[in-house]
């Protein structure tokens, strides 16, 4: 069975970076791949675009392809935007399909300090999006849970649900939604770190204009 993938993010805004990464990450595990925005993320202030205009971004974003796919379901939830919750509401939609949640390597090594992060071995397999060559440090608490969980290659998360972990390398893309939202204060448009789609209507662009 074709896994499904998950990316998450405050997308404030959705750039190039986000987009790429998820778009290697879906042909390496021949996967459809939820952009997931978060609602209220429980680890860093909040997003300067509402919940709506982010939104906007990520459909004009993803227009014209079906492989990366918008579920804005966090929006809608109340209270702290905790992964395992939106893990936990998947597992119980699609069954003893494979699921896999993507994170860049800094997020996985941090990921002890998430709410429920065990059980995110039970609900999903973990993608680890790093860079060729690219070895993050990982808390021994972390070390310990993923013994025996390594896996060769994408393909053998195919057997099971969840439980797995795999390394899946990505090519790096050196850009940052702060910088960005810098350049848009400033009067600036990085029209090469942001998809075409955001500069087809004034308005989307329009949180972070001074």
């Amino acid at each position: 069975m074709k896994p499904l993938a998950i990316f998450g993010g405050t997308f404030d805004p959705i750039h190039l970076g986000h987009l790429c990464v998820a778009w290697e990450a879906s042909e390496l595990l021949d996967a459809e791949v939820l952009m997931m925005p978060s609602g209220i993320p429980p680890h860093r202030p909040p997003p300067i675009a509402s919940a709506q205009q982010r939104v906007a971004m990520l459909r004009a974003a993803l227009r014209g392809q079906s492989r990366l796919i918008l579920d804005a379901r966090e929006l809608t939830r109340s209270g702290p935007s905790y992964t395992v919750d939106t893990m936990i509401e998947l597992r119980a939609e699609q069954g003893e399909r494979p699921l896999v949640l993507l994170l860049g390597a800094d997020a996985f090594a941090g990921l002890p300090g998430w709410h429920g992060w065990r059980r995110l071995f039970e609900l999903a397999h973990i993608g680890v999006l790093s860079r060729p060559g690219e070895q993050a440090v990982l808390p021994d608490v972390l070390q310990r849970e993923i013994s025996g969980r390594r896996v060769a290659g994408p393909a053998e998360l195919r057997t099971l649900p969840a439980g797995k972990l795999v390394e899946l390398s990505v090519t790096p893309m050196e850009i940052s939604s702060t910088r960005i939202r810098e350049l848009i204060a400033a009067g600036r448009e990085p029209c090469y770190q942001l998809p075409a789609g955001l500069f087809d209507d004034p308005q989307l662009l329009a949180p972070y204009r001074r």
